[in-house]
């Protein structure tokens, strides 16, 4: 079995805050192979933005193990780290602002990491045309960036992260700031350079849409990963539509997505069940598990599952108690008003 090209085992992140400390991942794991294309999704204050930062070589874990490739990054000293970041891996940022220099026109942008890089001549020109060619703006290299569209500068900047060639691509929230058409066109277009360049590509994003765009997407919740979603496509049974060949009169299959949820089970055997899937079966605190002929069945135990109806007991007395009480008051009320 090939090794993974990312392998993060028991990754925990403390941050120190006014004092505080705040837990950013307890004991994540996570494995990607080569050549995938995946997303990560979770609330805001999940952890999925350290998780990149930690995988670009921005931050460091407090504790567990993080290899890219084969480089162990908390084995790596500032100076290595800095090389990663330049020759191994490319960033997307959700903010043009911070992917590209606004005084440079598109080209001009793409040959400033290889020329930071130590490159010149004709050949950074001619792999910037390239990279620019290959997110589909062929004719557009000479253009400044305020005759480009927000989505042609984000592809802009998808071709500044490739110019040193880097294995590994992290693109955080890259359709963040454009509209549902032009994110297609941008997720078209990570597609495409994972197929021709063999890149591996993670996207960040809090939106699960990304799952129909992605081979895989999971969600992290609270520093861990919560579930996983992965995505397939299929020849519809029975299915056909017209190919619109003309004269034809051809017939191509009908295809389908389906999506399969998965949950997560860690190395010490602790499964995480989505919350939703917890909630409509009245599930909290304990629950019990069966063996069935199909599998392992979890359901609520009996404590839990009469919780509910306890709770409208005790309501519904508390109830009584106060309607009494305020029946008693207005009685001595009335009482009080005749003596008068």
């Amino acid at each position: 079995m090939n090794e993974p090209f990312i392998l993060c085992d028991g990754l925990v992140k403390i941050f120190q805050v006014a004092g505080l400390e705040v837990l950013a991942l307890q004991g994540l794991n996570l494995s990607v192979r080569q050549g995938e294309l995946m997303g990560i999704i979770g609330a805001s204050g999940s952890g999925k933005s350290t998780l990149m930062n930690i995988l670009g070589g921005l931050d460091r874990p407090t504790a567990g193990r993080v290899r890219v490739g084969e480089h162990d990054l908390l084995k790596m000293n500032e100076i290595e780290l800095t090389r990663y970041r330049r020759e191994e891996v490319g960033f997307v940022w959700q903010q043009s602002a911070r992917n590209l220099v606004p005084y440079l026109n598109a080209v001009e942008n793409v040959e400033l990491p290889m020329t930071l890089a130590g490159a010149s001549g004709r050949a950074k020109r001619e792999r910037a045309e390239y990279l620019l060619e290959m997110v589909g703006l062929f004719g557009r290299s000479k253009h400044g960036l305020s005759e480009l569209s927000g989505g042609e500068q984000q592809r802009v900047a998808i071709a500044v992260s490739l110019a040193n060639n880097p294995s590994l691509l992290l693109a955080d929230e890259p359709t963040g700031e454009v509209d549902s058409a032009t994110a297609k066109i941008i997720y078209g277009t990570f597609h495409h350079l994972t197929d021709e360049l063999g890149l591996t590509t993670i996207i960040v994003s809090h939106d699960p849409g990304i799952a129909r765009h992605v081979e895989r997407v999971v969600s992290i919740r609270d520093g861990m990963l919560a579930s996983e979603t992965r995505r397939s496509t299929r020849v519809q049974e029975n299915g056909t539509e017209a190919s619109g060949e003309a004269g034809a009169g051809a017939t191509e299959p009908v295809m389908e997505e389906h999506f399969e949820e998965l949950v997560v089970l860690d190395s010490a055997g602790r499964l995480q069940v989505p919350k939703e899937f917890l909630e409509q079966f009245g599930i909290k605190g304990r629950a019990i598990l069966d063996i069935t002929d199909e599998g392992i069945l979890i359901r609520a135990a009996s404590v839990d599952r009469d919780a509910p109806e306890l709770a409208a007991q005790e309501r519904a007395k508390d109830e009584r108690k106060r309607t009494q009480r305020e029946g008693g008051r207005s009685m001595w009320d009335r009482l009080r008003g005749k003596k008068k």
